[in-house]
């Protein structure tokens, strides 16, 4: 019985360093979802590629949960470094070296981003800035990132115009993403080269208030005062020559929309 008490007790010494290895491994507190996190995308995701990014030195911007040219190059960046392909695109290989290569404390960002220790409530003090997280009565089809970027887009091309101008442009994205011309997605429509003037110059950008994104819910659920237009132009600023041989349906506001 005593010969076998040296194995057994060096199986049971094994079995405690390994599991006190396997308890004392730190909690890999991270957030990235399954998605492909791409140029346009807000949320979570979004938050732990910038906190991670910036960790290494890649990112120097803000941490806000929207992913914008910032976020784009440092990701470029961050491939490059790391021999990895460059493509600007968070996929899983992406994710993967970021996390071994960077620590994420998902409290700690969201109290550095909203001064408390959780993202704002509601109320009369700062009510209107919330977290960009995943949204309830997103219409099916449609994530939250996509109604989020066409409120941008909406936005940066059509404030100012009429509430029927402002449905016509978001239509005339929906009419892209449906048409076999066009990605068929609303990021790969919105950030398609040359596509749209708003993404040029930056106000793709802007934060956009609640009219734009109720003309875009009012577009994804059918509206369209376009007449089924796919594209559109303000006469008085256009300079290329070929949109105006573009068979022309109608005049909203200040914009020629087209087939």
């Amino acid at each position: 019985m005593k010969r076998h008490r040296k194995p057994m007790i060096f199986s049971f010494t094994l079995f405690i360093f390994l599991s006190a290895f396997i308890f004392a491994k730190p909690e890999q507190t991270s957030a990235f979802s399954d998605q492909v996190i791409q140029q346009g995308a807000v949320g979570d995701d979004v938050i732990e590629l910038q906190a991670r990014l910036k960790h290494i030195g890649f990112y120097n911007g803000k941490i806000d949960g929207v992913f914008g040219w910032g976020t784009y190059w440092a990701l470029r960046n961050f491939q490059y470094e790391f021999g990895m392909e460059i493509d600007g695109l968070a996929g899983q290989a992406a994710k993967d070296k970021l996390t071994q290569a960077t620590e994420f404390d998902k409290e700690k960002v969201k109290q550095e981003m909203y001064g408390t220790g959780s993202a704002p409530s509601g109320g009369n003090n700062g009510g209107e800035e919330s977290t960009p997280t995943s949204s309830v009565n997103v219409p099916q089809g449609y994530s939250n990132n996509d109604i989020q970027l066409m409120a941008n887009a909406v936005y940066g091309e059509a404030r100012g115009e009429p509430y029927e101008g402002q449905v016509a442009v978001a239509a005339v994205i929906l009419n892209r993403v449906n048409s076999e011309l066009f990605p068929d997605t609303v990021s790969g429509v919105i950030f398609e080269p040359r596509a749209f003037t708003a993404v040029a110059d930056g106000q793709i950008w802007l934060e956009p208030n609640d009219q734009a994104r109720e003309a875009v819910l009012d577009a994804i659920n059918g509206w369209d005062p376009s007449g089924n237009a796919l594209y559109y132009f303000n006469p008085d600023t256009a300079t290329s020559g070929w949109i105006w041989t573009r068979p022309q349906i109608k005049t909203i506001g200040k914009h020629i929309f087209c087939s």
